[in-house]
């Protein structure tokens, strides 16, 4: 049977729910807003290669968050437009609540929720289970960069190896007769970036006209765009 969570139950299951996922790890949660905790967290399961999906409507990590978030490799994040559910789910069981993750070990608010476990409650469990995945599957996959202007063009031995017919967001912006930040906010305009966090991301529109992200030890994160890259002034 279903279990009704007040404020302080809602995290201290959701603290719980985190901890003991040992196959999968489902966050849905409108803001992506990290605390300290949640990423203790989320860096153990990191460690034992637990699949996580992480899934927001909106980012408010901060630029060392991101740089954090990068790092982990078995944690997915993916964007979903008008997001406002909020649900946890691992292996065992689910909470349905109110509890933002960013209010998460917060106490300023009230909150209710309920826990939902797989072994009491197996059809609730595998209907809110169904429309977590296809939420994951509406939504959009991204890797989150600190790119915001592109600070120095990749140098030319490294566009070379990218490839003769793509360009930095710089040089592209140049050739247009643009600077690189109004370049990137038409860009942001037309759908082919959206912003995140601190920086931009490529969207699925972005990458049908060519754009590609790279990262590299040396010169960081950027985008590259087709040389023939045209906007609509």
């Amino acid at each position: 049977m279903a279990k009704f969570l007040n404020t302080s139950a809602t995290n201290y299951y959701l603290e719980e729910l985190i901890k003991n996922a040992s196959e999968r790890l489902i966050l849905i949660s409108p803001f992506l807003k990290l605390n300290d905790r949640i990423k203790e967290l989320l860096e153990d399961k990191d460690r034992l290669k637990i699949d996580v999906r992480i899934v927001y409507g909106k980012s408010e990590l901060q630029p060392e968050e991101i740089n954090w978030l990068k790092e982990l490799q078995f944690v997915r994040t993916s964007f979903c437009k008008n997001l406002h559910a909020k649900c946890y789910i691992n292996e065992q069981g689910c909470i349905i609540s109110s509890l933002n993750l960013y209010e998460f070990s917060q106490v300023n608010n009230n909150e209710m929720g309920v826990y939902i476990s797989r072994d009491d409650d197996s059809e609730v469990y595998r209907d809110t289970y169904d429309e977590a995945k296809r939420i994951i599957r509406i939504s959009d996959e991204v890797r989150i960069t600190l790119e915001k202007v592109a600070p120095e063009a990749p140098s030319k031995e490294q566009e070379k190896s990218e490839s003769n017919t793509k360009l930095s967001s710089s040089k592209v912006a140049k050739k247009l007769g643009m600077k690189t930040q109004e370049f990137l906010n038409k860009l942001r305009e037309l759908g082919y970036l959206e912003v995140m966090g601190e920086g931009y991301a490529l969207t699925d529109k972005g990458r049908a006209i060519g754009g590609e992200f790279k990262t590299n030890k040396r010169f960081g994160d950027y985008f590259i765009w087709p040389e023939s890259t045209e906007l609509d002034k």
